[in-house]
């Protein structure tokens, strides 16, 4: 077991990373904007993710895939967008990433974070790069996706309608058809396509509407409710959502171009 080291706390001026107000270096994001472009593996951190917050002033968001419980924060710092992650069935460090197309010069990329953290290249236990890489012992987390087949759709799915706090945070209609427009868009449009089609065809939704409106029409067959909406009207329209789309992937079963 590799063992952790110590990070200074923040510096006294830095705010919140997801505040505005100049200091911190870093600015925060949601991680789900991570997943609209592929990452690559940069670096093992021999630091505890915590740590890494506490210094920088993250939030560390929560969600889950087929590996299990995922723990991640996305944040810029000095023009590179990074991901630091730890799933809780990986050893003990900060899993470092950055954007596939983003700067190529990785042991530049890092130095600049380790100058944020305030360590020095002790701090690495593995990198993609050389430094500190013992390839005996390459995370397991850097060949996920190399030789196994993909997570399917409907694997994600159950996933996301069981657990689908974990994935959004506070659930409301908004943020749970803004996560399943950025995945359909991310994985090549293929989760919801002909979903628009259906609704209209069997739910005589309007043809013209996005998915998500001909959902209300369908869940407030009298009309959408007024803004801003109570959390009985977020949990109703999210209920009957998910519950159509259950329908349409039942339908889509029998369909021979259906994607698993």
């Amino acid at each position: 077991m590799t063992e952790m080291i110590s990070l200074p706390g923040p510096e006294a001026d830095w705010a919140s990373a997801t505040s505005p107000t100049p200091g911190n270096p870093a600015r925060q994001c949601s991680v789900f904007q991570a997943a609209a472009e592929p990452l690559i593996s940069l670096a093992l951190l021999s630091v505890e993710l915590d740590s890494v917050a506490r210094r920088l002033r993250l939030t560390v968001e929560e969600s889950w895939d087929e590996h299990g419980a995922l723990r991640a924060a996305f944040f810029t710092l000095d023009g590179t967008d990074f991901v630091v992650t730890q799933h809780e069935r990986d050893p003990a460090g900060t899993y470092v990433w950055v954007r596939k197309s983003g700067p190529v010069e990785p042991a530049g990329r890092m130095a600049v974070l380790l100058a944020a953290l305030g360590v020095g290249p002790d701090a690495v236990a593995y990198s993609t790069w050389g430094v500190g890489t013992d390839l005996s012992h390459v995370p397991a987390a850097w060949s996920r996706g190399r030789g196994r087949r993909a997570e399917s759709h409907q694997r994600f799915w159950e996933g996301f309608s069981k657990r689908t706090g974990m994935y959004v945070g506070r659930v409301t209609y908004e943020g749970v058809t803004a996560f399943l427009d950025g995945y359909d868009h991310a994985g090549g449009g293929v989760l919801l396509r002909g979903l628009t089609e259906w609704l209209a065809d069997t739910k005589q939704a309007g043809h013209n509407l996005v998915w998500s409106a001909q959902v209300v029409g369908v869940v407030f067959p009298g009309g959408r409710p007024a803004e801003p909406w109570s959390s009985e009207e977020h949990y109703q329209a999210v209920a009957g959502l998910f519950a159509l789309l259950d329908e349409f992937f039942a339908h889509l079963q029998g369909q021979p171009d259906a994607t698993p």
